[in-house]
C-alpha cells in the first residue's frame, strides 16, 4: 500500500501505538540488501531508553507480484515468533503493522548487532574462531527449525520432494525460455527423488545473508520468507550449494565448513542420523532452484514493477549454476 504521507511520520505513531511507552523514533534510513523485501533501520525511545529496531516490510509497502513463493509478512513474523520457542535464534518480533498504519505490509524487529556479508564473514580475521564453530552450529540450528510447532498456519504450504521439483519445475516453464543443462538437471531429479523421511518445517532460504553472525557465531537466522512443511534436510542441501560458497570451494557449508561437522551439528541437535545421499540430493536443488530464483528476479525488472541493476545482474548469474549442476549430477 503506497502512501503520500511522510513514512517516518508514520512510523512513529506505528511504534506509539504498538509498543507501550514508546514516545517516537529517529535516524529512519533504508539497508541495502533484499532483493524482493525492504529492511528499514531506526531508533525507538521506550520508557526513556533508546532501543535500535528493523522495519521489514514489502517494496513500496506492497505484495511482490512476482514473487509468489513467499509467505505474507505477517506469516513470517509468526514463524519467527514459533522459531524462537523451537530454540532457534531469532530476532524478537515487536509488531506486526495493520491497515491503520498506513505502512503497508511489514513488522517490526529488534535489532540484532553482527553481521550478514558473505565477504567479511568469510575472510577477516575476527570471524576466525567462528568460522571453525558455524557448521556444527547451523547443524543444531536447523535440527530445532525441524521442531518447530507449525499447526494453524494455514499459508504454509505442505510439500513432498517431487512437489517441491514440480513447483520449481511450473515456475521455470512459465518463463518459456528452455536452457538444455536445467532440462537435464530436471530429469536427474525426477530419476533421484528421496523416499521416506518425516516432514517438518524447512526454512527455504537457510544460507549467507540470512544469518547474522558475530565472533562466536550464529547469533540469529532471519529472512522466513519461503517456508514450507516438508523434508527438512532441504535446508541441509540448500546451505551446501556452491553459489553460497564464495569461491571457497573446498569448504562446502557456506564456505566455512565441511559437511561432516554440518551433519555432526544436526544430529547432536536430536535431527537424526543424515544420509548424504538424500543431502546431495537436495545440493542439485538447490543449485537448480538458485537459477530458477534468479530468472524470477529478473522478471521483476522486465515486467516494469521495479527498474533495477540489481535485480538484473542477479538475473545473469542463473548461467554460473550450468557448471555446478553438470558437475554435481556427474554428466
Amino acid at each position: 500500500m503506497k502512501t503520500s504521507e511522510n513514512m517516518e511520520a508514520l512510523l512513529s505513531r506505528a511504534v506509539q501505538q504498538h509498543m507501550p511507552g514508546a514516545s517516537g523514533i529517529s535516524e529512519l534510513r533504508r539497508l541495502t540488501g533484499g532483493a524482493s523485501k525492504e529492511t528499514w533501520s531506526f531508533h525507538a525511545i521506550v520508557n526513556g531508553k533508546d532501543e535500535k529496531l528493523i522495519l521489514r516490510r514489502g517494496r513500496g509497502g506492497d505484495p511482490d507480484p512476482v514473487f509468489t513463493i513467499d509467505v505474507s509478512l505477517a506469516t513470517e513474523a509468526l514463524l519467527m515468533e514459533r522459531a524462537s520457542q523451537a530454540g532457534v535464534p531469532v530476532p524478537e518480533v515487536k509488531f506486526v503493522l495493520n491497515e491503520i498504519d498506513r505502512l503497508g505490509e511489514g513488522f517490526v524487529m529488534s535489532f540484532v548487532v553482527g553481521e550478514t556479508i558473505a565477504r567479511k564473514v568469510l575472510r577477516d580475521d575476527k570471524y576466525a574462531a567462528a568460522r571453525d564453530m558455524m557448521a556444527f552450529q547451523l547443524g543444531e540450528i536447523l535440527a530445532k527449525v525441524a521442531t518447530m510447532d507449525t499447526s494453524g498456519i494455514d499459508e504454509l504450504a505442505r510439500v513432498t520432494p517431487a512437489e517441491q521439483v514440480d513447483r520449481v519445475r511450473n515456475i521455470y516453464q512459465s518463463f518459456d525460455e528452455p536452457f538444455a543443462v536445467i532440462e537435464l538437471a530436471f530429469k536427474w531429479l525426477d530419476a533421484h527423488l528421496p523416499t521416506g523421511g518425516k516432514m517438518a518445517m524447512a526454512h527455504g532460504d537457510f544460507r549467507h545473508g540470512n544469518m547474522i553472525i558475530g565472533p562466536d557465531g550464529v547469533r540469529a537466522i532471519i529472512d522466513w520468507e519461503i517456508p514450507h512443511v516438508g523434508d527438512p534436510i532441504e535446508d541441509l542441501g540448500w546451505v551446501c550449494t556452491n553459489v553460497w560458497r564464495f569461491g571457497v570451494s573446498d569448504k562446502p557449508v557456506g564456505g566455512f565448513g565441511t559437511r561432516e561437522d554440518l551433519f555432526a551439528g544436526y544430529e547432536a541437535g536430536g535431527g537424526g542420523t543424515v544420509d548424504p545421499g538424500r543431502v546431495h540430493f537436495w545440493e542439485v536443488f538447490g543449485c537448480l532452484n538458485w537459477g530458477i530464483i534468479c530468472m524470477m528476479m529478473t522478471r521483476r525488472h522486465l515486467l516494469g514493477h521495479t527498474q533495477s541493476v540489481e535485480l538484473v545482474t542477479i538475473g545473469r548469474r542463473a548461467m554460473e549454476g550450468e557448471i555446478d549442476l553438470l558437475n554435481l549430477i556427474g554428466a
